[in-house]
């Protein structure tokens, strides 16, 4: 194992870690394989975010051709600055590295549509700036299932993590039996 690995260790660092929310977008959602479960899982993961205080971040791609950020979040996003964007991937859109960059967040957990186009190129991008990116493998769709696997794949390859939304979500509490916990225990049920 290198230095730094030994330094970071391969988990999330709740501590440094936000969650970047790309793309759930109105006109975009109806095309999306399975999209109805991944906004859920999406949902779920801002949700816990939020009782954690992890900070959320969101990106809305040219939404006066796709539409807004898809209503199934609630109030999930309030207080969140959802960032338009015309660059494919989310580090294009104005003030979103500066806030990764002022509020530290070296870990980036990584949801959204479309996992081979903006999803993969915001992890590259983010990769390439030196952070450690975590794509949720539930919480990412593409139009076909073949694009969603092949854009996995290159962000795997590429030496981001793929992880499913319960491992964030535990990677995040570190463990059982606190207050936090019992707040979160509802989403992963």
């Amino acid at each position: 194992m290198s230095e730094p690995e030994q330094a970071v260790g391969r988990r999330i660092r709740r501590a440094r870690s936000g969650l970047l929310v790309v793309d759930f977008q109105e006109r975009l959602l109806p095309a999306i394989d399975h999209g109805e479960r991944v906004v859920a899982e999406a949902v779920r993961l801002v949700s816990v975010a939020r009782v954690l205080g992890i900070p959320v971040l969101a990106t809305e791609q040219y939404p006066r051709g796709l539409g807004r950020t898809v209503p199934d979040f609630g109030n999930g996003l309030d207080g969140v600055r959802v960032r338009e964007k015309l660059t494919f991937s989310a580090c294009g859109a104005d003030g979103l590295v500066a806030e990764l960059e002022a509020r530290d967040l070296q870990d980036v957990v990584l949801c959204g549509i479309e996992t081979h186009v903006c999803v993969c190129q915001t992890a590259l991008d983010l990769l390439d700036q030196g952070r450690r990116v975590f794509v949720v493998a539930d919480a990412v769709s593409s139009r076909t299932p073949a694009n969603r696997q092949i854009g996995l794949d290159r962000m795997r390859a590429s030496g981001a993590t793929v992880v499913s939304m319960e491992m964030v979500v535990f990677e995040w509490l570190e463990r059982a039996g606190t207050e936090e916990f019992k707040q979160v225990l509802p989403f992963v049920k």
